[in-house]
C-alpha cells in the first residue's frame, strides 16, 4: 500500500492554532500575542473569527484585495498601436523601457513602468523586439491572421 502524503501547513496557520490554544487556557490577548510573536490586535481578530465562524474561519486566510489595473483598455490599445508602428528615429526596435518612456512622452499615460508594459505585451502576445512578430506592412493595409501571414485587403480578395 502506498503511504498517504501529508499536507503542509503554513506557519501562519500554526500560529493561529497556538493563539486559540492559549486563549482557551485563559491567557490574555497581550500575553498570547507576546508568546506567539504577534500583536494583541491579531489575537483579537483570530478570537472573533473563531467565535463568529468556527475553527475553519479562524484558521483560514482573509481574501486579499486585488490591485487596480494600471492601464485601461483605451491606453492599452494606444500603446499596442504605438508599438506596431516603427520605433523612434535612431532606434532599431522597441524595448519595454523605450515603450514606457514613449507612452509617457506621448501622454498616453501619466506614469508607467517597464514591468507593467512587459505584462501588457505578454497578455497581447506581442514581442516588438522581434521584427517578424509586429504588424507592419508597406501598404499599411491588412491585419495578420492567426497563422502569422498578412491578411488580404478588400482589393486583393475581389480580384
Amino acid at each position: 500500500m502506498k503511504a498517504m502524503g501529508r499536507k503542509r501547513v503554513s506557519a501562519r496557520v500554526w500560529r493561529r492554532v497556538r493563539v486559540l490554544q492559549l486563549l482557551d487556557r485563559g491567557w490574555t490577548m497581550a500575553d498570547a500575542g507576546e508568546a506567539v510573536g504577534t500583536y494583541p490586535r491579531e489575537v483579537r481578530r483570530i478570537g472573533w473569527r473563531y467565535l463568529k465562524g468556527g475553527l475553519a474561519e479562524a484558521l483560514g486566510e482573509d481574501a486579499r484585495p486585488k490591485q487596480a489595473r494600471l492601464l485601461d483598455t483605451r491606453q492599452e490599445a494606444a500603446i499596442v498601436a504605438m508599438v506596431c508602428a516603427p520605433p523612434p528615429p535612431g532606434r532599431s526596435r522597441w524595448t519595454a523601457v523605450l515603450i514606457a518612456q514613449e507612452a509617457t512622452r506621448r501622454r498616453i499615460v501619466a506614469k508607467v513602468g517597464r514591468e507593467t508594459i512587459r505584462r501588457m505585451l505578454t497578455r497581447h502576445e506581442l514581442k516588438p523586439w522581434r521584427e517578424k512578430n509586429v504588424v507592419r506592412s508597406e501598404s499599411g493595409s491588412g491585419v495578420p491572421e492567426a497563422d502569422g501571414e498578412r491578411a488580404r485587403s478588400a482589393r486583393e480578395t475581389s480580384e
